[in-house]
């Protein structure tokens, strides 16, 4: 199975860890990175991945992060594909460096983006499952992916 993580999704273990929520997403993202690792599934890198970490301020985020695109199966590069698909979910009122991860997510042919992100966990793709790291596990736990 090939699962794409967002930005924020790759970012959640530095985030202040005594909220809750926060916590339980962290460890979720955490053991999916560990399933990735015994290799039980793909994970795909983009270049608006790079680009996002590239511009990330925070040398320890930013080392740490950069190390899952040689684990990657799949690194996305930029193509007219890729931009015609970020069109169009564009057009369901998402922003553009969002669209651009969904968009390479979907051309990977990803089964699931995996994003700590309110608003794009309320998006509904037919080409693809937008999940929280907890959601994931969960889905995982029951059996239903």
């Amino acid at each position: 199975m090939r699962i794409y993580l967002d930005n924020c999704c790759f970012n959640r273990p530095f985030d202040d860890q005594t909220q809750k929520k926060i916590e339980l997403e962290s460890k979720a993202k955490l053991y999916v990175q560990d399933e990735i690792l015994a290799g039980h599934f793909e994970l795909v890198w983009s270049y608006i991945l790079t680009y996002e970490n590239i511009v990330n301020p925070f040398e320890e985020r930013k080392r740490t992060i950069e190390l899952w695109k040689d684990i990657a199966v799949f690194d996305c590069e930029a193509n007219d594909d890729i931009i015609m698909i970020a069109g169009k979910v564009e057009s369901q009122e998402i922003k553009s460096k969002d669209a651009l991860h969904l968009a390479c997510a979907i051309y990977a042919k990803c089964d699931y983006f995996l994003t700590t992100d309110t608003k794009l966990l309320k998006t509904n793709l037919d080409t693809i499952k937008i999940v929280s790291p907890i959601e994931f596990i969960k889905r995982l736990e029951d059996n239903e992916l």
